[in-house]
């Protein structure tokens, strides 16, 4: 049997995950084998934290769409039921965007919220 010696496939393999271990500290952006654990397990981490910041990001508007709702007497969750109620399909982002960059729309926002919770219900 012929004796192969894996010349381009390894080097190639070789560079590519130290290609992506660089910047990494001390021995992992220069030794193979830890290199190696350690671009698995920052690829890992990378995937984890794609959804992880869509969540961190949902919450962080959350935050702002309530504290500017108290600056008008309104809890968060009574706001939303309000916009709900009203009609409005004003998703999180914009809300948090309108509540920072344009307090004047965020008010008449929360005006229409309270007043669709003011009203009687529909029977």
């Amino acid at each position: 049997m012929p004796r192969v010696k894996r010349g381009t496939k390894r080097n190639d393999r070789r560079k590519r995950i130290l290609h992506l271990a660089k910047g990494y500290y001390g021995t992992k952006h220069n030794c193979f084998r830890i290199a190696e654990l350690q671009v698995e397990r920052s690829l890992a981490y990378a995937t984890r934290d794609r959804k992880q910041k869509k969540r961190e990001f949902r919450g962080l508007w959350i935050i702002r769409i309530n504290a500017a709702a108290r600056q008008h007497d309104l809890s968060y969750s009574k706001l939303m039921d309000g916009l709900k109620k009203a009609g409005s399909d004003v998703n999180r982002k914009m809300l948090a965007e309108i509540a920072v960059l344009d307090p004047k729309g965020f008010a008449s926002l929360v005006a229409s919220a309270k007043s669709a919770l003011a009203a009687p219900p529909a029977a």
